[in-house]
């Protein structure tokens, strides 16, 4: 469906007669490719006239070339023209390379071959003249195209396609020339091409009737390296209906193909084979192609009229248009061509009556088709528009190009966070300008250039009356023709306006459809979008004074489309949201903006922009709304979304919202849906006034473990997002000082439900506890136990112990006491978490031989009953314990716990034979069990009985543990075993009670 609307895309227009003497019809068709230009508006592409290729520059000046001129091909970065000529009954493929100079019939020309050597011809004064350079084809060429990329050349012969390489010759350090290679051959079967398009690798072909669209893709280069290097695609079989018309070709009928359409991989269905061969020179960075088929479209000719022509239903104006990243543009020099990262690509080509565009690159998808009010003869596509020509008029239509541009180009349309008009909006036709006897239409910059002749029938058609006379006489008369010389050809000049003004123009006409045509306003204004998102993607627009009135009046629109969302009653009224953001509007600035909006001082607001300021309070935005705009937000909820309202309050936003105003709005709402979360944001808004008692008798509605979830429901009352850091709220700090295994208990629900993460919260507790970086606050190891007592999950597990059991060292090293009462005991946590395990007889043992830990012994009780548990890893605490000295019991208790969970049970008994030999028995009686048994008397008792030869502090002590340790030995050894282990120092009579039990023991046995 096209929308139809008066817009004025044209402004000024300029018209140059051009006198011909001969009489010879007009060529096929020409065309030009490329960016805009900067100092000439080139039209290399408006007259096939006999003896002249019209050049016009932007005063209007007319250079001739020269030559019979069939079909033309511009390319602007490598500045050359492309030309098929007709001279002397032949045809010529002609490249004209610096013909800027021709400013006169006497200006230097150089003619050369492609493939011939060039230095020797050029020296320095071939900076001031024209080089044409000629380019055999063993077969006539019919149509061509310039890739508007690179400046690659496609030539259209029949059964076939040639492509040259734009190359770029350094003869010296002054003089840089444009050269071609011939490259490669497409050989297509039963092809004979009308028209071509080439464009980073794509190619597009039509036929009379058909559409073939290919793409180029580089490959390997295979081992034999021979010319015929990709394999022929066929089809698996013909089609049935071709099948069935081969067989009734016969005088009597008029077979015609069904039609057909097929994309990607099915199109290699179609049945036309193509086959490449490389032509260029051997070399090692020749590239090697392999074609991959992505469209195929046959149509059949109109059959609906009784008369058919088959000039009515031909294909014409087949174009690639490229469609660049935004930003990735460098500026060109003479060396280099323009560099720009390729986005998309997309193909258009058009019947007389409909035109069809296609999007070819990542996806292949039809986008829109276009009905034509009459029959057309050309068009032209640019990213923002379609023009195009019938005999009388020209036409301009809106195409969606550069909307499916921005969905390849960005991944956030079409969020919460961007958004963009849909590549299906109805097509916008925008104006219909009258003119006699158009031939043909061209495009460059910001020009359109049309070429008429205003033939003797047009000119007398004018003249008729409005009723016809139906009589022989009047069908017999002949019209006058002018005489031969009258000049009947004209070339306009039709100049676009810019996308500001006609950008304006779209705005204030959808005005008038505000109140009466919702959806028509909505259309243009997405119009008006698009013309300027079309227009940021140039990548030509560099950083200028134009770049940034694009770039305001792209958020204008974005404000103008948020308006229309938020406020008509509409299926897609959440693009409000993307569209706003898009806009840069802070919220005041929309609430401003609607209420501007409104008649008659009543305002009913709708879904989408409630949906917006829904989503827009949870943003981490550095705004807060004034005291009236909160309270007016606050009304728009109560009576929009009542239970939204606690969500509302607890917004950053809506910092300087009255509390008592809340507060009666809450209690209101209370009165029908009662709510936990309701409860506590009442409680909050009360200590906001300073309230305590109506704070506290809030809070005593539920118990403490229903109000910890319901924080679950809006975190937020808890803990604020602000310029990307959590900070805890004013009821947070309360709780601190009040209620701190309640706010413990809340952190801990906000986390199994995942809405904080571990570091968050350790974040929050040391801002909330006003600590920096570097120092833990007994509040967050509260949580830590909390959390280890609640079971976290396996994967930060360990995480939570090594956070723990660092902690306790750390403070025991530091002889630090916690700055707040811990929430729970030593015996707490061993009753409630199976982590705590219980402590141990020998370091319960140690703690009582000397003096109790003043400092700190809960910490201590902790670190031994973690290490005493089942779930520490010991390596990673092992280099804290460089800060624990072993100096006192409390400190060697933990390094020999450490050692003993790592293994290194001899290194846990020098240690205690060194600092607690009291221990050492304890020790041994819980630890040498099973495997370590042995350590008895293979470590123990000969490092005890070399201990005890020298008298000493601990002389008694050991002479004690070495008799305890005999006893156990003589227990478990054999008589010939224990006599082996004996120290062989004359000491025997020693050790004769203990061989005597030994003994005993044997023979009761």
């Amino acid at each position: 469906m096209v929308q139809l609307y008066n817009l004025h895309p044209f402004g000024s227009q300029q018209v140059g007669l051009i006198g011909v003497p001969s009489a010879r019809q007009a060529g096929s068709s020409c065309r030009s490719q490329g960016d805009a230009g900067n100092d000439w508006a080139g039209a290399a592409r408006a007259a096939w006239w006999y003896r002249s290729i019209i050049m016009l520059r932007p005063d209007g000046g007319l250079a001739p070339v020269g030559g019979l001129l069939y079909y033309c091909s511009f390319f602007f970065p490598g500045d050359y023209l492309v030309t098929i000529e007709e001279k002397n009954n032949a045809t010529f493929l002609r490249a004209y390379m610096n013909w800027r100079c021709m400013s006169t019939e006497n200006t230097r020309v150089c003619v050369r071959m492609v493939g011939h050597k060039i230095e020797e011809s050029y020296n320095e004064s071939s900076k001031v003249q024209m080089s044409i350079m000629e380019m055999p084809l063993s077969d006539p060429p019919l149509c061509i195209s310039c890739c508007p990329v690179n400046g690659d050349l496609l030539v259209g012969c029949k059964n076939k396609l040639v492509m040259f390489c734009l190359k770029y010759l350094v003869l010296n350090q002054d003089l840089t020339v444009l050269d071609f290679e011939l490259s490669l051959i497409l050989h297509i079967d039963n092809i004979t091409p009308t028209e071509v398009a080439f464009c980073a690798g794509y190619i597009a072909v039509t036929t009379e009737l058909d559409v073939l669209i290919l793409k180029l893709e580089s490959v390997q280069k295979s081992s034999d390296n021979t010319e015929l290097y990709v394999n022929q695609i066929r089809a698996a079989e013909k089609l049935v209906d071709e099948a069935f018309s081969s067989q009734l070709e016969t005088d009597d009928f008029v077979i015609c193909q069904r039609p057909m359409e097929l994309l990607g991989e099915e199109s290699r269905l179609c049945g036309i084979l193509v086959t490449l061969e490389s032509v260029a020179l051997a070399k090692e960075d020749t590239e090697c192609f392999q074609v991959r088929y992505l469209l195929f479209r046959r149509f059949t000719p109109d059959l609906s009229s009784f008369v058919f022509s088959a000039e009515e239903a031909k294909l014409h104006s087949l174009q690639l248009l490229p469609m660049y990243q935004t930003g990735s543009f460098m500026t060109a020099n003479e060396n280099t061509t323009a560099k720009k990262e390729l986005l998309s690509v997309f193909c258009f080509f058009s019947l007389p009556h409909i035109g069809y565009l296609y999007t070819i690159g990542n996806l292949i998808e039809l986008l829109s088709t276009y009905q034509y009010s009459e029959k057309s003869q050309q068009a032209v596509l640019t990213p923002q528009f379609l023009h195009v020509i019938t005999s009388n008029s020209l036409q301009c239509f809106t195409v969606r190009c550069s909307a499916a541009a921005a969905r390849e180009e960005d991944l956030y349309i079409d969020t919460t966070m961007k958004a963009c008009p849909p590549v299906s909006l109805d097509i916008c036709a925008l104006r219909m300008q009258l003119f006699i006897g158009l031939k043909t239409i061209c495009h460059f910059s910001n020009h359109i250039i049309l070429l008429t002749k205003a033939d003797s029938e047009d000119i007398t058609g004018r003249r008729k009356p409005s009723r016809r006379v139906l009589s022989r006489k009047a069908d017999s008369v002949k019209l006058k023709s002018p005489p031969e010389s009258e000049p009947g050809w004209n070339l306009y000049i039709v100049n676009t306006i810019s996308t500001i003004q006609l950008y304006k123009e779209m705005v204030e006409y959808s005005k008038t459809y505000e109140n009466v045509g919702t959806e028509s306003c909505i259309h243009l204004l997405s119009e008006a979008h698009l013309l300027v998102r079309a227009a940021l993607m140039d990548p030509s627009l560099m950083e200028s004074e134009e770049r940034e009135k694009l770039l305001a009046a792209f958020r204008e629109s974005c404000a103008q489309l948020g308006d229309c969302y938020s406020r008509f009653d509409i299926k897609d009224y959440h693009l409000a949201l993307p569209y706003y953001k898009m806009s840069g509007l802070s919220i005041t600035e929309v609430l401003k903006r609607i209420d501007s909006l409104v008649e008659g001082g009543t305002q009913k607001y709708e879904k989408g922009f409630i949906f917006y300021l829904n989503h827009s309070l949870y943003e981490d935005l550095n705004e807060e709304l004034s005291k009236e705009s909160a309270a007016k937000v606050l009304q728009i909820f109560h009576l929009a979304e009542p239970n939204h309202l606690p969500h509302v309050l607890c917004s950053p936003f809506m910092k300087n919202v009255c509390p008592g105003m809340a507060m009666e709005i809450l209690q209101e709402v209370e009165m029908i849906m009662p709510s936990v979360l309701l409860t506590l944001t009442k409680a909050a808004m009360a200590l906001k006034m300073g309230d305590l008692k109506a704070y506290k008798n809030e809070l005593d509605c539920y118990t403490e473990m229903r109000l910890a979830c319901g924080f679950i429901g809006e975190p937020r009352l808890l803990r604020q997002q602000r310029e990307g850091r959590i900070v805890p709220t004013e009821l947070a700090i309360h709780l601190k000082e009040t209620q701190p295994g309640f706010l413990v208990a809340s952190m801990l629900a906000l986390h199994e439900n995942n809405k904080i993460e571990l570091e968050e919260a350790d974040s929050y507790f040391k801002m909330l506890c006003g600590k920096n970086e570097d120092t833990t606050p007994q509040l967050l190891v509260d949580f830590w136990e909390a959390l280890l007592v609640a079971g976290p999950e396996r994967e930060i597990l360990p995480e939570l112990l090594f956070k723990l059991t660092s902690q306790y060292i750390w403070r025991l090293s530091r002889k630090q006491l916690p700055d707040s009462k811990p929430l729970k005991t030593t015996e707490d946590l061993i009753n409630s978490c199976n982590h705590y395990g219980l402590i141990f007889p020998w370091v319960t043992f140690m703690m009582s031989l000397g003096p109790a830990c003043d400092k700190n012994p809960e910490d201590l009780s902790k670190v031994q009953s973690l290490l005493c548990g089942p779930s520490v890893d010991v390596a990673s605490v092992l280099p804290f314990l460089e800060l624990l000295s072993e100096d006192s019991n409390d400190g060697l208790s933990v390094h020999v716990l450490c050692t003993t969970r790592a293994g290194e049970y001899e290194k846990s008994i020098d240690k205690l034979l060194e600092k607690c030999p009291e221990a050492l028995i304890p020790y041994a009686q819980h630890e040498l069990k099973d495997e370590n048994r042995a350590l008895w008397w293979n470590r123990l008792l000969p490092e005890l009985c070399k201990r005890t030869r020298y008298a000493g502090d601990d002389y008694s002590i050991l002479l004690s543990s070495l008799k305890e340790t005999l006893s156990i030995v003589a227990m478990e050894l054999e008589l010939r075993d224990f006599l082996n282990v004996l120290p062989d120092d004359g000491t025997a009579a020693f050790f004769l009670p203990h061989l005597l039990q030994c003994s005993k023991r044997k023979t009761v046995t």
